[in-house]
């Protein structure tokens, strides 16, 4: 963990970061990872296993969820999911990535009857399931991307997991009202997915989170969000992997006509969050 002297206070973050030049933050932030890391940038090689595009969530910016009608099938099988797995060991993959949307049978019918052709009583099951057979038979280190989850629910998956994942995205509840990003998404209020990095902090389990921008937040919002991952931290030591992610207009959402995420704006938020985390 970062000493105290390596990163802003809260106060400073709060008070200071908003009103500091984009070259001076550049400047500290570049001086704190190359003291810390050095000049090497270290990454994963991974397939992408995206097992269900179902959800039950309606982000306005999501291009990843589908509905039924337009999917051949609501879950990938386990054969499928195991030969893709095996090509992205063949290819030099070190990590299988397990994408998904947030609890599907709670929305679709179609998503239930699947699980129950499957013998899974939940998405949750069968990702397990999967997991298992991709670690068994690939040697592949799963990561997990299953959603919000409970404690419970990560404690099932936590024996056939090397580490999960749940972007924060935000931490500002105004992106959940009518008209916002995050109307109608159960899954995306931030006092739900703090709560899944909280659980996963109690069970030691290497967690990757982060923040998205350019959805409609405000610098001091982003602020907030990095404070709060950086306190679960703080406390737990699980986080070792903290994303900046960008915002980019997709065709055919209901976000297509914004902006996204400007360079400056990409920049000011690596810069926060190395000054922030440390």
């Amino acid at each position: 963990r970062p000493s105290g002297e390596s990163r802003l206070s809260e106060d400073a973050a709060l008070d200071v970061l908003p009103s500091m030049p984009l070259d001076e933050m550049i400047g500290r932030a570049a001086l704190l990872a190359t003291q810390g890391h050095g000049a090497v940038i270290s990454y994963s090689p991974k397939v992408f296993l995206p097992l269900t595009r179902l959800c039950r969530d309606v982000c306005a910016y999501c291009t990843f969820a589908e509905r039924p009608e337009r999917l051949v099938a609501p879950y990938m099988s386990v054969e499928d999911v195991t030969a893709l797995a095996r090509a992205g060991a063949d290819a030099g993959c070190h990590e299988a990535l397990f994408t998904l949307g947030d609890r599907p049978e709670e929305r679709y019918a179609v998503a239930r009857a699947a699980l129950e052709r499957l013998g899974a009583r939940s998405t949750v099951d069968y990702v397990r399931r999967c997991a298992e057979r991709v670690l068994a038979d690939t040697g592949l280190l799963p990561h997990l991307n299953v959603g919000v989850l409970d404690e419970a629910e990560l404690a099932c998956l936590r024996p056939v997991a090397a580490s999960m994942g749940l972007m924060l995205e935000s931490a500002s509840d105004r992106l959940c009202q009518r008209g916002g990003p995050h109307f109608g998404s159960p899954d995306k209020v931030p006092a739900r997915r703090l709560s899944t990095l909280s659980a996963a902090g109690r069970l030691g389990i290497p967690f990757t989170t982060g923040i998205l921008i350019g959805i409609g937040e405000t610098r001091e919002e982003r602020i907030t969000a990095l404070l709060a991952i950086r306190e679960l931290n703080d406390r737990y030591g699980h986080i070792h992997d903290v994303i900046v992610q960008n915002f980019v207009p997709k065709p055919g959402t209901r976000m297509a006509g914004m902006p996204g995420a400007s360079l400056e704006e990409q920049l000011w938020t690596t810069a926060a969050a190395r000054l922030i985390l440390g």
